[in-house]
């Protein structure tokens, strides 16, 4: 399997032991385009946060978080924000999948 495709993880609850703290709106990708390096999460105040992928369990429909310290603020998310590429953004991220490990696999590839 090539992994699910990615904009299967927008608009997913990012949950902590059940409880809702935001949903995905984005999806940021290195800027090779071959790894997704987190989520951007709109959460419960209104504020976006970036969560790592590495941070963030995918299971029954639900982005999954152990600490809300994973959620990074403002100033962290700038960081993977201006070294990465959006999912929303870019046409060329449409078709593709993501695997379990996190890596890109392009449509065309």
């Amino acid at each position: 399997m090539r992994g699910h495709p990615a904009g299967e993880w927008l608009r997913k609850p990012v949950r902590l032991r059940g409880i809702k703290l935001g949903e995905t709106v984005d999806l940021i990708v290195d800027a090779s385009r071959t790894r997704l390096l987190g989520f951007d999460v709109l959460c419960g105040d209104d504020v976006h946060r970036f969560l790592p992928f590495g941070a963030a369990s995918l299971a029954d429909g639900d982005v999954k978080v152990a600490s809300t310290l994973t959620l990074l603020d403002r100033h962290e998310r700038s960081f993977y924000q201006s070294n990465g590429v959006s999912f929303v953004e870019n046409g060329e991220l449409q078709g593709a999948s993501i695997a379990e490990d996190g890596g890109v696999v392009l449509e065309n590839s």
